[in-house]
C-alpha cells in the first residue's frame, strides 16, 4: 500500500533525527502559553500526558468556546482534529462522519467517562458547561466497553479512538451568564446560566432555548421535498452539583434534559424529540497509593415522527417511533505502585430496553421490541520505567439479547449471546522532554444491533414510494477489528509541537450501512466483507504568542473493502471516508478586547455505500467558519461581549449522503451579559 511506504519512509527521518532531540533539552518554557499536561481519558484517572501511550489532545473551555456550531452539534468541536470526519446533514439529523478510517460508531464517545450516544447525545448535549474535551485517537484501551445502543448504525466501539466530554466540577468563582442571539432563518437563541460554590458544595445550572424556520436541507427533487419551511425548536435544562468530602473524595450528581420538536417541511412531517441523561459520579483516593471510581448513569431516547403518504398525497400515513433505555455502570480501582506505575482493574455492565413503534389511527403496534445487556470485566497495566512507558490490558466482554418481537413478530430464536476477550496494549519511549515515540494496538467486537437485524421497516416495502427507513438484515455476522498505530511528538521549538502518526485497522465481517435506493430513501445493513483501513496524519500547534495561537493538520487515509462472494463490493471504499483532509486555524487576541478564530477544512472526496455499481461520490470542498468576540463594556465583575458566528463563509452548498445538502452560509450575532 502507498500510505505505508509513505510512513516508512517517515518514520527513517524521524528515526534519523531524533539523536538531535535526544541531547539534553531546556525545560520547555510555560511562557507566552501553557498546553494542558493531564490526560483522563486513556486511565482514567488523571495522568500526566507523557506517561500516556496513545495520541491525546484537549481542548480547553476557551477553545470550544471559539468554534462555531452551524449545527448545533457538539460533535462540531472536533471536526478540526486529524483523522476525524464530522459530517452532521443538519440541525435535526446526526453526525454520519468517520474516525481513522471507520465509520462514525467506532469513535466512543464519554460524558465524564460515561458512555454516551455518538449519533443522539452530541445532537442534545449544551458546550456550556463543558471544562474541556480530550481526544484520543487509535487504538483504545480496553477498559471502555461498547457502547450497547440500538438506534442509527448501532452499538459504537472504541477502536479508532475516544472523545470524551468533561463538565465542570470545582467552581473557582461565581458567575451568571445572560446570553440572547438572532441569526439567519429567523434563528433565535436564548441562554441562561449560573454557576457558583458554597464550601465544599459546587454547582451550575442553566437552560437554552432556540428555534427557526431553517430552511430547505435537500437536494433538488429529493426524497426529502420539503414545501415550507422546516421549523423547530429546542429546550435544554441541566443542572450538576458536586460534593468535595476532601479534596480528592468527591460525589457528584448531573442532569440534562432535551425537548426537540418541530416538522420536516411538509405538514405531516412533523418530529417530537426528548432525550433525558443522568450521571451519578463517586470518586475518593482509599490510600496513598489506590483510588476508587464509582459510576452509574441513565440514558432516555424518546423519538417519535410523522410520515405521509408523499408522491402519492401529503396525508398522514403513520406515526413512527423508537424508545431506548440505557443504564451504564462502571467501578474502577487504581493501584499506583513503583512510583509512577499504575494497575487499574474493574467492572461496567449496560442495560438496555429498546421498542419501535408505528401508530396508524391511534393503534400502535410494536415493531420491535428487544432487552440486552452487557457486562465486561478488565484489567490494565502501565509501567513507567525511567523513559519507558509501557501499557497492557485485558478485558473479558459479554453480550445478551433478548429477542420479544423482531420485524413485528415474535422470532424463532428468542435469545442470542456473545462472549468475547479482548486485549490492548501500547509503549511510549520519552527520548527527551521534547521529543516521544509511541505504538498502540487493540481488537475489537461489535454485535449486530437490533435496529440493524430488524430494520425500520419490513423487507417487503423495498422500492415501496414513501417507505423511507432501513431494510431488515437478520443473517448478520458479529465484527471484530485489530488496530494498531504509531507515531511520534516532538517540540521542534520551545512553543511548537509537530506529531505524525500512521494507523492501520482491520476489521473482519464489517457492518456497515449501505444506500440501497434513494427515492425512496432506503438502507440496509451488511456485512461488508473484510475491511482494511489505514493512513497517516500530520499536525502542528504553535501557540507562538498568549494573543496568538494557530495549528494546521492533514490526513491521508485509503481504505480496501475485501468481499470475494460479491463482486460489487469487492475491493470498493469504507462509506463516509475521506481519502484527504486538511485544517488550519488560529486565534488571535487583538487590541480593544477583539478575539477572532477562523476555521479553514479541506474536504476530499467520499463514497455513501460500498455498492461500487450504485455508489454515489461526494466530497473536494473547502469551507470557512470563523468566530469574533469583542468585549463591549467591563466594569468590576460585569461585563458585555458581542459574538458573531460564521458558518460556510463562500455558501458552498455541497451535497451529502442521502440526498441532503448543505445549507450554505450562516450567520449567528449574540450579546452576552456576565457578571
Amino acid at each position: 500500500m502507498s500510505w505505508w511506504r509513505f510512513m516508512m519512509g517517515v518514520a527513517c527521518v524521524v528515526s534519523l533525527a531524533a539523536p538531535g532531540f535526544a541531547q539534553e533539552a531546556p525545560e520547555r518554557s510555560k511562557e507566552p502559553y501553557e498546553l494542558p499536561e493531564l490526560a483522563i481519558t486513556a486511565e482514567k484517572t488523571p495522568q500526566p500526558v507523557p506517561e500516556v501511550t496513545q495520541r491525546h489532545d484537549i481542548l480547553t473551555k476557551e477553545q470550544i468556546e471559539q468554534i462555531p456550531l452551524g449545527q448545533r452539534n457538539l460533535a462540531e468541536i472536533f471536526k478540526y482534529q486529524p483523522s476525524t470526519f464530522v459530517n452532521p446533514l443538519s440541525r435535526n439529523d446526526a453526525n454520519w462522519g468517520s474516525y481513522g478510517g471507520l465509520g462514525p460508531r467506532y469513535n466512543v464517545y464519554l460524558l465524564d467517562g460515561l458512555p454516551i450516544d455518538s449519533f443522539v447525545d452530541p445532537m442534545s448535549l449544551d458546550p456550556i458547561y463543558l471544562e474541556r474535551a480530550e481526544i484520543q485517537r487509535g487504538p483504545a484501551s480496553i477498559m471502555y466497553s461498547n457502547y450497547l445502543s440500538m438506534d442509527f448504525a448501532g452499538n459504537q466501539t472504541a477502536l479508532a479512538g475516544i472523545s470524551n466530554l468533561i463538565t465542570q466540577e470545582r467552581i473557582d468563582a461565581p458567575q451568571t451568564r445572560i446570553i440572547g442571539g438572532y441569526g439567519k432563518w429567523n434563528t433565535f437563541l436564548g441562554k441562561l446560566y449560573h454557576q457558583g460554590n458554597a464550601g465544599n458544595f459546587h454547582y451550575f445550572l442553566g437552560t437554552t432555548y432556540e428555534q427557526s424556520d431553517y430552511t430547505n436541507y435537500g437536494t433538488p427533487d429529493s426524497w426529502l421535498n420539503m414545501i415550507d419551511k422546516p421549523e423547530y425548536r429546542k429546550i435544554k435544562a441541566y443542572a450538576k452539583a458536586t460534593y468535595f468530602f476532601t479534596p480528592e473524595t468527591k460525589l457528584s450528581l448531573f442532569g440534562h434534559h432535551t425537548m426537540h420538536d418541530g416538522d420536516a417541511g411538509r405538514p405531516n412531517r412533523g418530529f417530537d424529540h426528548q432525550y433525558d441523561l443522568l450521571n451519578l459520579a463517586f470518586e475518593s483516593r482509599l490510600t496513598p497509593a489506590l483510588s476508587l471510581g464509582a459510576k452509574a448513569g441513565y440514558r432516555y431516547y424518546n423519538r417519535t415522527w410523522e410520515e405521509d403518504n408523499f408522491p402519492a398525497s401529503l396525508s398522514l400515513r403513520s406515526t413512527d417511533g423508537v424508545r431506548q433505555h440505557i443504564f451504564p455502570l462502571d467501578v474502577t480501582l487504581s493501584w499506583r505502585h513503583w512510583d509512577r506505575s499504575l494497575l487499574t482493574f474493574g467492572t461496567d455492565h449496560q442495560f438496555l430496553t429498546y421498542k419501535t413503534f408505528s401508530e396508524v389511527a391511534g393503534l400502535r403496534n410494536y415493531f420491535n421490541d428487544v432487552h440486552a445487556r452487557l457486562h465486561g470485566v478488565y484489567l490494565e497495566e502501565k509501567l513507567v520505567l525511567g523513559n519507558w512507558v509501557l501499557r497492557a490490558g485485558v478485558r473479558y466482554a459479554h453480550t445478551h439479547h433478548d429477542y420479544d418481537r423482531v420485524s413485528g413478530v415474535v422470532p424463532a430464536q428468542h435469545s442470542r449471546s456473545w462472549d468475547r476477550v479482548l486485549w490492548s496494549a501500547g509503549l511510549r519511549y520519552n527520548v527527551s522532554p521534547r521529543f516521544a515515540l509511541f505504538a498502540n494496538a487493540g481488537s475489537s467486537y461489535v454485535v449486530p444491533s437490533a435496529k440493524s437485524v430488524a430494520g425500520t421497516i419490513p423487507a417487503s416495502d423495498f422500492g415501496v414510494p414513501g417507505r423511507h427507513g432501513q431494510l431488515p438484515n437478520p443473517g448478520l455476522s458479529p465484527e471484530s477489528g485489530i488496530s494498531t498505530d504509531f507515531g511520534a511528538v516532538a517540540w521542534v521549538l520551545p512553543n511548537l509541537r509537530v506529531g505524525i502518526r500512521g494507523f492501520y485497522t482491520r476489521v473482519d465481517d464489517v457492518i456497515v450501512e449501505n444506500v440501497v435506493s434513494r427515492d425512496p430513501s432506503q438502507t440496509q445493513s451488511v456485512n461488508a466483507g473484510k475491511v482494511d483501513a489505514g493512513g497517516f496524519e500530520i499536525d502542528l500547534i504553535h501557540p507562538w504568542h498568549k494573543s496568538f495561537y494557530w495549528f494546521a493538520n492533514a490526513t491521508y487515509t485509503q481504505t480496501n473493502v475485501t468481499n470475494s462472494l460479491d463482486p460489487r463490493q469487492n475491493n470498493s471504499d469504507v462509506p463516509f471516508v475521506p481519502k484527504w483532509m486538511a485544517n488550519v486555524g488560529f486565534t488571535a487576541h487583538l487590541p480593544y478586547d477583539f478575539t477572532i478564530s477562523p476555521y479553514f477544512q479541506y474536504i476530499g472526496h467520499y463514497f455513501d455505500t460500498t455498492d461500487k455499481t450504485f455508489r454515489r461520490r461526494f466530497g473536494s470542498y473547502v469551507t470557512v467558519n470563523a468566530k469574533a468576540t469583542k468585549s463591549l463594556y467591563k466594569a468590576s465583575r460585569f461585563e458585555w461581549l458581542a459574538n458573531l458566528e460564521i458558518v460556510n463563509l463562500f455558501n458552498r452548498r455541497y451535497e451529502m449522503p442521502w440526498q441532503f445538502r448543505d445549507v450554505g452560509f450562516q450567520a449567528l450575532g449574540s450579546l452576552e451579559l456576565r457578571f
